[in-house]
């Protein structure tokens, strides 16, 4: 047996008896074992090994009574873990974390089987506040590393270490149902930070997401120039309440930051920058590098604080879409860190409250988890969503919106019973194949009856175009986690660099989910702009 499959050796090894806390299961059918009077006595029995093992169970999915590993079909396991899922919420438990083996030689899922960790208790309070801040800055300026030291507490070595625990594994993906959009999450309590040991370790994420009473999760962008457009999507995608843009103390701002801080403030995203590295430079250099930082933000017409002079409250009292505070920060000194900590441990969720609201998920990633299925992620735009909620996905090729069932959901490797307005999730999906999955399609209720968009009418300004903006111009427009090539038809036939004005924007090859008052980037080449959907033409 390989070293990944250590915990299933040991639940096997252990065995199941009587006083103990491990069962094993061949397969739980609705049918049969959700019936009256056998329902009730397998909740009886899962509540046994709950208390049997101080508060933890294990159940061995696809193994006989006798410890014999067989493994059962994939839509069996799904549906074996479907009952799983309502025994364990009936018993006043949750899952925390499901591992499944069984591949044949294609590197296909065969026969599976599963070990679900099961602890007493219910989920995480999915109302306690929950901040998503959207990192920014040019590569090689720390970004990365800050974070790192952020989430874990750590001091970089002065080699980006500490960026290390924010690589995502393939494995993460391949051995759970993982919604780690964000790229690194910490929170805190009463006593202060809560932080992961090891990011790398999914339960140690997990931990954090259970026990803080306050969480702040990281979006990741990208530095690198030609990946812009990826940054964008991070940023405009994503349900943010505050950018975080670093800016190197031995390089100063480059053209990427600038182009940074342009999405961030045209978003009107209220922004913190941190000037990193402050141990490589003087003294003298760290003060030119914030003048330099101040007059950026005054050419965008912002107002820059610096922390240091008003002191952090002033900062946190002051901070919106106008007055951007300027924190020196160094992940290897730690220099600034406590004040970052003291920014996220205090800044107010931005925004209405928008739990009460319909439920709807812009799909940013997909993927496919052996034993749960296809797996579409994203941050909740609105409402709240439950396992088991009836749900539509869309709007296909053929501008129709499918049918689909929430199978479970996850937040940082946690499971979850229900989700709300802000969280970084991943929703596991019944009645579609992954393939069918898009980046840009959107979950709404069965009942929102939801309106493919071809075509429509929005406020734009330009922010940067060599010349002017002639009808047929053809850019690529960010529209939440939609990246599509459109036409933008100026009203007056042309938009000049700086120029306001109204302009009718055409998807090229797909409808999409639009809605008034959206905000969106456009870019192409070095072009950018700025716009808001002002008015939909449902008819084209």
């Amino acid at each position: 047996m390989s070293p990944e499959k250590a915990a299933l050796r040991r639940a096997v090894e252990q065995g199941e008896h009587e006083g103990g806390s491990v069962e094993f299961k061949e397969r739980l059918t609705k049918d049969l074992h959700l019936a009256d009077g056998r329902r009730e006595s397998l909740v009886a029995q899962l509540r046994h090994r709950i208390l049997s093992g101080d508060g933890e169970a294990t159940y061995v999915v696809g193994i006989t009574d006798a410890g014999g590993i067989t493994g059962i079909p994939p839509e069996e396991f799904s549906e074996s873990m479907d009952v799983l899922s309502l025994l364990v919420d009936e018993a006043g438990a949750h899952i925390e974390d499901v591992e499944t083996w069984g591949e044949d030689e294609t590197g296909e899922p065969d026969q599976i089987v599963g070990l679900a960790s099961i602890r007493e208790g219910p989920v995480m309070n999915s109302n306690d506040e929950h901040i998503v801040v959207g990192t920014a800055g040019h590569v090689d300026h720390g970004k990365s590393t800050l974070v790192g030291s952020l989430v874990t507490g750590q001091p970089d070595d002065g080699e980006g270490g500490t960026r290390s625990f924010l690589d995502v594994q393939p494995h993460e993906v391949e051995r759970g149902l993982s919604a780690d959009l964000s790229y690194g999450v910490y929170g805190f309590d009463d006593d202060g930070a809560l932080r992961m040991d090891n990011p790398h370790r999914k339960g140690d994420r997990a931990r954090i997401v259970e026990e803080a009473d306050r969480l702040v999760s990281f979006v990741d962008t990208v530095g690198h120039e030609p990946w812009l457009r990826t940054t964008i999507r991070g940023l405009v995608g994503q349900k943010l309440d505050y950018g975080l843009l670093t800016v190197a103390a031995d390089d100063g701002p480059t053209e990427t930051a600038r182009e940074h801080l342009g999405i961030l403030l045209a978003t009107e995203l209220p922004t913190v920058v941190a000037i990193t590295k402050s141990d490589l430079v003087s003294e003298a250099t760290l003060e030119q590098v914030n003048r330099d930082v101040e007059s950026l933000l005054r050419d965008v017409g912002k107002t820059p604080l610096q922390v240091k002079r008003h002191g952090v409250q002033t900062a946190i009292d002051e901070i919106d879409e106008t007055v951007v505070p300027i924190v020196t920060t160094s992940a290897v000194t730690q220099e600034g860190l406590a004040v970052l900590d003291e920014f996220f441990e205090h800044l107010p969720k931005t925004g209405a409250d928008q739990d009460d609201e319909q439920f709807q998920m812009y799909v940013d990633r997909t993927y496919n988890v052996t034993g749960v299925g296809p797996v579409a992620s994203g941050t909740i735009k609105s409402g709240t969503v439950e396992a088991g909620d009836e749900l539509l996905l869309g709007p296909m090729a053929n501008g129709q919106f499918r049918s689909v069932e929430v199978r479970s959901i996850e937040m940082h490797y946690h499971r979850v019973d229900e989700a709300s307005a802000g969280r970084i999730v991943g929703i596991a999906l019944k009645n579609v194949a992954e393939a069918d999955i898009e980046r840009g399609m959107a979950l709404v209720p069965k009942d929102a009856d939801p309106k493919p968009v071809r075509e429509f009418e929005a406020d734009v300004m330009v922010l940067n175009h060599p010349t002017r903006i002639d009808e047929g111009y053809e850019p690529v427009v960010h529209l939440e986690t939609v990246s599509e090539a459109a036409v933008i038809t100026p009203t007056d036939g042309q938009l000049l660099p700086g120029d306001s004005g109204t302009a009718t924007i055409r998807f090229k090859f797909s409808p999409y989910l639009v809605e008034e008052g959206q905000q969106f980037i456009f870019r192409e080449g070095h072009s950018k702009g700025v716009g808001s959907v002002r008015s939909l033409d449902l008819g084209k």
